[in-house]
């Protein structure tokens, strides 16, 4: 029977640890270590998440699909968490995607391109990157709290419209240090993460689509070491990441107070869109609005509007727990390129349950509730609020 080569070198080296094979037979009790602490640190955060968190007394549960799409949400958490926190260093980051269309987290966008990297804001950086194609893009500072936790405020914000952008596309952004004249953006000394934006008004989705890349870098300016050799003390310091990045997006996630005036709690009626202040993870420079969708399994809601003047637009359908319909294989957003306006320049958007034959479908992919959630970048002037109403879906086309 043929071994794989890396099994035998895993057994060799093993072998040599133990001082030869004969050895390896005497070690019956496995090691105590810090990192099987915070292993079973973290096995112990995943079941207070299943007990206390995904239960009837959260409010976004309100049936048995709700806790079904709650355990894949925690499975989406747990994998961004060992993608951005597991491995990360401010003072050797690099850039990770924040979200994919298998890793739907932070109410995620079928139009835009995030990349996310840990920072300390006693560090200077250089962030290179390019807009390849993006109708915009933009650098957030998140600050306060912890690295691995859910970041208390948006320090600051720069657009591409405050920092110069070759003719291929390429610009450079100098992050903390010494004020410069211009691409430099300063840093808080709490600060804790850089995220940046790329948004796309295309035919197809961009965030499913393999062939659209952003590259980008990060970069301490100075010298710096390479990050210690992993030992147990570090391993399972990185353990303990994870775990407290996947309590801060549960259990402990914090629930802004008082509520943004641009979240409607009233099913299938909008709120008037505002820009988001200074609360997490939103874009400074974007306006919002969202509102819970009911439909019953033969009716439609049709939403119309007008889009501002602005750099970017779209509208995208959630479920309970801010993560995208299927984007990959279903129309469950429209940005401006994607949707066919009327004669008088206004849109008319269907969300239903199957293909209504008119324009503009958003495909609830057959669920009765989730949110609807719309972007406007950069806006100008004053933006009119979306109306909805609930029609027959037999009445569709006549609506």
């Amino acid at each position: 029977m043929r071994i794989a080569l890396a099994s035998i070198s895993l057994l060799v080296l093993a072998c040599a640890a133990d001082g030869g094979p004969g050895r390896m037979a005497e070690r019956t009790v496995p090691y105590t270590t810090e990192s099987a602490r915070a292993f079973d640190e973290l096995l112990d955060t995943l079941e207070t998440v299943r007990r206390d968190y995904l239960n009837d007394q959260n409010p976004r549960i309100r049936s048995a699909a709700d806790v079904a799409d709650g355990h894949r949400f925690l499975m989406h958490v747990l994998e961004q968490a060992l993608l951005i926190q597991l491995e990360s260093h401010p003072s050797n980051p690099r850039f990770e995607h924040q979200v994919s269309p298998i890793r739907k987290v932070n109410g995620d966008n079928p139009d835009a391109i995030y990349w996310t990297a840990v920072i300390d804001g006693k560090q200077t950086y250089r962030v290179r990157s390019n807009q390849a194609g993006a109708v915009y893009s933009s650098i957030t500072i998140e600050a306060g709290g912890r690295r691995d936790g859910y970041s208390g405020r948006v320090a600051g914000v720069i657009n591409d419209s405050q920092y110069e952008v070759a003719d291929d596309g390429s610009f450079e952004v100098i992050l903390g240090g010494p004020e410069r004249e211009k691409n430099w953006f300063p840093l808080p000394e709490d600060a804790v993460r850089v995220t940046t934006r790329h948004y796309f008004e295309e035919s197809s989705s961009v965030a499913a689509d393999h062939h659209v890349h952003v590259p980008i870098s990060i970069d301490v300016i100075g010298s710096v070491e390479p990050p210690p050799t992993p030992d147990d003390a570090s391993i399972a310091e990185s353990i303990r990441r994870v775990s407290h990045y996947v309590r801060s997006r549960t259990v402990d996630m914090p629930t802004p107070d008082p509520m943004p005036r641009w979240v409607s709690w009233v099913p299938n009626a909008f709120n008037a869109p505002e820009k988001p202040g200074s609360l997490a993870y939103a874009a400074a420079d974007a306006a919002y609005t969202m509102a819970p969708f009911a439909i019953g399994p033969d009716e439609a809601l049709v939403i119309t509007g007008r889009f501002p003047r602005c750099r970017m637009a779209n509208v995208v359908l959630w479920n309970a727990w801010g993560q995208t319909f299927d984007y990959a294989n279903r129309r469950i957003s429209l940005n401006r390129a994607q949707t066919t306006l009327e004669e008088d320049g206004s849109f008319r958007i269907v969300v239903a349950h199957r293909d209504p034959g008119v324009p503009n479908w958003l495909d609830t992919e057959g669920r009765t509730s989730g949110s609807i959630y719309w972007r406007f970048m950069l806006p100008e002037g004053e933006i009119e609020t979306p109306q909805a109403r609930v029609v027959p879906f037999d009445e569709i086309a006549n609506d």
